[in-house]
C-alpha cells in the first residue's frame, strides 16, 4: 500500500518555485486503478477536463473544488448541465494538464485520465504526484494499461466506480450511492427499450487519411451497446485508435456515430464522410444514419448517461 505521510512542507522539484503543505488528518484506503492508496480529506482539487470536474460536481463537492484545466477539445463550460458549479470554480489552463501548473496551484488531488491528462511523456503521472506529496485519482476506464497496477473494467462500469471511489475520498459515500443507483435504473431503462438485434455502429471522430475512432475500452463503447447497437470495432483492445477506411466498408455500419468536438463542426464531419467514395456503399451514408455524440458524453463522467439516452432514442427511431 502506497502511504502518503503527513509532513510540514515538502520540497518540489527545481524550479517550480513552490512548497505544499501536507494537512494532517485521518486517511481513507481507495484504489487507484489496481493500488491501495491512503488519501487526506481533499480541500484543493483540481480537474482535467469535463468529465473530471463533471464528476465531482455531480457529487456536490463544488466547495473542495479548487479549479480546472479544459483544453480547447472541450466544449464551452458555459454549455455544461454544471455551468453553474463552473462558474464557482477557477479555469487554471485551457492547456494540457501539467506538472508545474498543479504545483503553482497548491493543488491537494489531482482528477484525470492515464494517457489522458497523466502521461509519462509530459512527466505528470501519479507516482511523481505521490513524490511531491500531491494525491490523485484517475479514470477507472482508462485504468485497463496502467503501468505495474492495470485494471480492466467496462467503461460505465467505471463510471460507477469512478463515483463510488470519489465519494470514499472526499466521505460522500451515501450521495454516491444515490448518483450511481439513479444512473443504473436510467441505464437499465435505455437497455430494456433497446431494438432487437445488434444495430453495426461506427464511430467517427477526425482525420482524413485514417479515421480516428473508438475501440473497446471507452464510453461510446457501451453506449451503443446498451442502446442497441454494436461498435463495428468492438474487438480493438484499446482506447482512441485509427483504422484504415476499407474496415469501416467492410465492416458495413447502419450508423455512423460522430463526436462533436474541435474546430471541424459535426455538420462539416458528416458532409466530408458523405463526399468519400470509399464509404458510397456504407449502410449508414447510402440512408443518411448519422447521430452526433456532445464531447462530454463520449469520456468518462455522468454526460456518458446523457449520451446512452439520447442513442437509445435514436435508434429506436430507426425501427
Amino acid at each position: 500500500m502506497r502511504r502518503f505521510v503527513p509532513v510540514l512542507l515538502i520540497p518540489l522539484l527545481a524550479g517550480c518555485g513552490a512548497q505544499v503543505a501536507a494537512p494532517a488528518g485521518d486517511t481513507v484506503t481507495v484504489a487507484r486503478c489496481g493500488e491501495q492508496v491512503e488519501y487526506r480529506m481533499p480541500e484543493r482539487a483540481v480537474a482535467y477536463e469535463g468529465g473530471s470536474a463533471d464528476k465531482l460536481f455531480a457529487l456536490g463537492l463544488t466547495d473542495h473544488v479548487l479549479g480546472y484545466v479544459m483544453p480547447p477539445a472541450n466544449p464551452p463550460v458555459t454549455e455544461s448541465p454544471y455551468a453553474a458549479e463552473y462558474a464557482q470554480v477557477e479555469m487554471l489552463s485551457d492547456d494540457l494538464l501539467n506538472r508545474e501548473l498543479v504545483v503553482d496551484a497548491r493543488a491537494d488531488l489531482v482528477v484525470a485520465g492515464w494517457r489522458s491528462g497523466f502521461s509519462d511523456e509530459r512527466g505528470i503521472t501519479p507516482a511523481l504526484l505521490d513524490g511531491l506529496g500531491i494525491q490523485s485519482a484517475m479514470h477507472t476506464e482508462s485504468c485497463w494499461n496502467y503501468p505495474g497496477f492495470p485494471e480492466r473494467v467496462p467503461p460505465i462500469e467505471g463510471l460507477y466506480e469512478d463515483l463510488r471511489r470519489l465519494g470514499a475520498i472526499f466521505r460522500v459515500p451515501e450521495r454516491a450511492a444515490a448518483l450511481i443507483t439513479d444512473m443504473r435504473a436510467r441505464i437499465a431503462a435505455v437497455e430494456a427499450a433497446a431494438p432487437d438485434g445488434q444495430i453495426p455502429v461506427f464511430l467517427y471522430d477526425s482525420g482524413t487519411e485514417r479515421p480516428a475512432t473508438a475501440a473497446n475500452q471507452v464510453p461510446p463503447t457501451d453506449i451503443m451497446r446498451v442502446a442497441g447497437g454494436r461498435n463495428i470495432l468492438a474487438d480493438v483492445d484499446g482506447r482512441w485508435t485509427d483504422v484504415g477506411w476499407e474496415t469501416v466498408v467492410e465492416r458495413r455500419p447502419e450508423v455512423i456515430m460522430i463526436m462533436d468536438y474541435g474546430t471541424q463542426s459535426a455538420e462539416d464531419k458528416i458532409a466530408f464522410l458523405k463526399s468519400l467514395p470509399a464509404l458510397r456503399s456504407v449502410p449508414a451514408v447510402q440512408n443518411d444514419r448519422f447521430f452526433v455524440l456532445d464531447y462530454n458524453e463520449a469520456i468518462s463522467g455522468p454526460r456518458v448517461i446523457d449520451g446512452a439516452e439520447r442513442f437509445g432514442a435514436y435508434l429506436r427511431g430507426l425501427a
